[in-house]
């Protein structure tokens, strides 16, 4: 049920930065594809390494007691950072083998 719900969390996440990337102007999508792309993908990693990180200090709180820190609260920081890091190692993965294709390309 908790790897549902951050499953989709994670899918809505990366629908509104594709439809983000999809709404901007066309004059503006052919100058600058690359670095767009990269800012898309920056954005990306810097929420997963926020979601982790905040999974670490909510694990790290639990662990010193801090009465306003649950378990269920810390096992669902815990989820999201697991799945969102997954998602990207997808991404990265299908990145590589699409660079690796095109590097194996006749010419």
């Amino acid at each position: 049920m908790i790897n549902d719900v951050n499953v989709e969390t994670v899918l809505a996440q990366m629908r509104a930065l594709t439809d983000a990337a999809q709404s901007r102007p066309a004059a503006e999508s052919t100058a600058t594809e690359g670095p767009e792309f990269s800012r898309l993908l920056k954005d990306s990693l810097d929420q997963v390494n926020e979601l982790q990180s905040s999974s670490r200090e909510l694990k790290r709180a639990f662990e010193t007691g801090a009465e306003d820190v649950s378990l269920p609260e810390v096992m669902v920081a815990v989820q999201k950072a697991s799945v969102s890091f997954e998602a990207v190692t997808q991404v990265r993965n299908r990145l590589l083998s699409a660079y690796q294709e095109i590097m194996n390309m006749q010419v």
